[in-house]
């Protein structure tokens, strides 16, 4: 396994997000030419309702979740990564932060009203799994919205190839933790297309599943219903 296939075993995977914890906030900003935020409230909006007890999983820095107690949630954040939870609890200390592993979820079923993921599925070692423990600890028509780069198809993907290919690496030559740069373009090549993550996530419990491209194709959010 290695950083250039976009195959890490979860130790690998963690100990990158902890070297690029001091980064990772400009990282997002520099990738997405600041549209992240935007991706971020619209995958809020898709899961929480006001009340609802709310699951941001692999919640990195905290962006995502701070969005789902905008749109009127209880949040737990949780992510493998301590440096990532350090910053999420300087963000937002009034929310709850959990180091804790997507994989086996330290909650009772049916804890959550809602969750969701940024940018983390494609990290998990086993996808499959992951949406089945999401789907365990959501209550019967409680929301999932994954949020995740994807590959996009007609003109955009040549666009797609030199950025992620070509000038997302080179930024691992002035910041910290290069190989995270290496690591990205590879994850999302192997990631599932939307069209099979929706049929994961059908497979794992979930129904009235759809999805919506942003960015030409560029990043897809899934939203489902558990079942």
């Amino acid at each position: 396994m290695s950083v250039e296939t976009g195959r890490l075993p979860a130790e690998g995977v963690r100990a990158m997000f902890d070297r690029i914890a001091p980064v990772y906030d400009l990282m997002n900003r520099v990738m997405t030419a600041g549209l992240d935020r935007r991706w971020r409230r619209a995958t809020a909006e898709a899961a929480v309702r006001p009340g609802d007890r709310v699951l941001d999983a692999c919640c990195g820095t905290g962006d995502l979740a701070l969005a789902c107690a905008r749109a009127g949630g209880q949040v737990t954040g949780l992510d493998f990564s301590e440096p990532m939870l350090e910053r999420a609890r300087r963000k937002a200390p009034e929310l709850e932060w959990v180091r804790g592993d997507l994989l086996a979820l330290p909650f009772p079923d049916a804890s959550f009203d809602g969750a969701t993921v940024g940018f983390g599925v494609r990290n998990v070692e086993d996808v499959e799994r992951a949406l089945a423990e999401l789907r365990r600890v959501l209550r019967a028509g409680g929301r999932l919205a994954v949020l995740e780069i994807t590959r996009p198809r007609g003109i955009l993907r040549h666009f797609y190839g030199l950025w992620f290919d070509r000038v997302v690496p080179l930024l691992g030559r002035v910041l910290p933790g290069g190989a995270a740069y290496t690591y990205l373009p590879a994850s999302v090549r192997r990631f599932p297309a939307p069209e099979d993550l929706a049929r994961l996530l059908q497979e794992a419990g979930f129904a009235r599943v759809w999805f919506r491209l942003f960015a030409g194709g560029i990043v897809a959010l899934h939203v489902a219903e558990a079942a």
